[in-house]
């Protein structure tokens, strides 16, 4: 009888430095530096301050591993759960498209904070995190369009990734790889219900599914045993938590495939499933020379999962609630011509030109568009003017897309944009942060990033409008 999850644990035992290719490393650097500006720019976002205060409540006074938005040191635990919530907040982490998970959100936390707690080389934070980019996104595939119907991927599949990650950082072999997968399956859940209510629960995904994923992982280094088959068993994730489950992504040309290569970075500061409509609205609006107030209605041709996440949020009532709304996204970006951190920030819930575009938009969906997804994240929109006229306009590869992605000059420009968001990092501080990541390779030991404790130290004021997004 097959067993694909061991196949799999044999390649994460196997995986080593010298077995990447250049290229992966490069693109692991990146995604580390993407990762940490998203991490920063949630700084004082709702509700990570919760989670600062729930950290410094359960965890110890100080430790080896680092809470980047209020620069505390503690447990890695509540290191990798702190910073797991922030740097999915502001919604510019990474994606990857076919298996629908956001894994440098969940990776990245748990690896850091163990590099640190264990004194890992930068190489050995890097191979880490390829090693959990792998597992968690071939596993993504594995459970399929149905299992993203109701769970959110990067809360279930994103504790496993985590697990893996923090394992390799731990020297498992084969058999303990396959009992920390265990373990972290059996802790996995984030549902979509949340999205209806505005409520926090993305973040609470995310931040337990690093942690989890941790602990899953520490436990197993003292001997916890695992279900054995925890992906594809009688009673596993595939029996309970989908009904498309496919075994053959799980071991799919391992070695070959660099999964992490296929990860896209965003641009628009949304949700990922209104980018593509995004970059088509924006496109069209530039080649016909369209102002906003030209516009009589926009249809936002969809695949079916845009419509079951985007479509509950039809009034919203926060910032973040609002990154989920396709009507606000493209209002932004037909009124502002970007949808930024500052232009949500200012406009998502205030801007009345941007509320009343809104409600011109609508989502259709698209068979073209459905069966190309979750592979292609396909861009179309139709729009008739207040003159009668009719435009349409098809984007077939979005930005940040790895077919269009961002150079490392962009990612750094980005990085400096999502630090002075927040005041995390002063440019110094931000240019050091860039300089260090491109040399994370180099690293002969995983120290603090962020070394002033004092929160004043970075910005000379709070932002008035934070509250905004209670």
């Amino acid at each position: 009888m097959s067993h694909p999850t061991r196949t799999l644990a044999a390649f994460l035992a196997d995986l080593d430095y010298e077995a990447l290719p250049e290229r992966v490393v490069s693109r692991c650097e990146e995604l580390f530096l993407d990762w940490l500006g998203s991490a920063l720019a949630g700084r004082d976002q709702p509700p990570i301050p919760l989670f600062e205060r729930y950290a410094q409540r359960m965890g110890p006074a100080n430790g080896a591993s680092e809470s980047l938005t209020d620069r505390r040191q503690t447990s890695p635990h509540f290191a990798a759960l702190v910073n797991a919530a922030a740097s999915h907040v502001v919604e510019q982490d990474d994606l990857h498209n076919s298996s629908v998970l956001h894994p440098g959100t969940v990776v990245f936390p748990a690896a850091l904070a163990a590099a640190q707690e264990l004194g890992a080389s930068g190489r050995e934070l890097i191979v880490a995190a390829v090693a959990g980019y792998e597992a968690g996104i071939r596993i993504g595939e594995f459970l399929g369009r149905s299992h993203y119907a109701t769970f959110h991927t990067t809360g279930t599949v994103g504790t496993l990734a985590a697990g893996v990650a923090v394992g390799k950082l731990l020297g498992f072999d084969e058999a303990r790889f396959v009992h920390v997968l265990g373990s972290a399956g059996t802790q996995a859940a984030g549902l979509w219900e949340f999205l209806r209510d505005g409520a926090h629960s993305k973040q609470l995904h995310t931040a337990k599914a690093a942690a989890d994923g941790l602990l899953a992982a520490y436990l197993t280094a003292e001997g916890l045993t695992g279900a054995q088959r925890i992906l594809d068993g009688k009673q596993g994730m595939a029996a309970g938590m989908s009904h498309d489950a496919d075994p053959g992504y799980l071991t799919d040309r391992l070695g070959e495939r660099w999964a992490l290569e296929e990860t896209s970075f965003k641009f628009h500061a949304s949700c990922r499933h209104t980018h593509p409509a995004a970059d088509a609205l924006l496109e069209l609006m530039q080649t016909h020379g369209l102002r906003h107030g030209d516009i009589e209605h926009v249809t936002a041709r969809v695949h079916q999962a845009a419509i079951d996440v985007l479509g509950p949020v039809t009034r919203p009532t926060s910032i973040h609630q609002a990154k989920f709304s396709m009507g606000t996204v493209l209002g932004l970006i037909a009124v502002h011509g970007q949808a930024g951190l500052e232009e949500f920030q200012r406009h998502a819930l205030a801007d009345e030109q941007v509320l009343a575009f809104r409600e011109r938009v609508s989502m259709q969906l698209d068979p073209e568009v459905d069966a190309a997804y979750p592979k292609k994240w396909l861009g179309r929109v139709a729009l008739t003017t207040r003159d009668g006229q009719a435009f349409s306009q098809a984007i077939d590869d979005p930005k940040g897309d790895p077919d269009n992605t961002l150079s490392r000059a962009e990612l750094e420009d980005k990085f400096r944009r999502l630090a002075a968001f927040s005041g995390a990092a002063s440019p110094a501080e931000a240019q050091r942060l860039i300089d260090w990541a491109w040399r994370l390779r180099e690293q002969a030991r995983i120290a603090p990033l962020l070394q002033t404790p004092a929160r004043e130290n970075t910005r000379e004021s709070t932002r008035e409008d934070k509250g905004a997004d209670a």
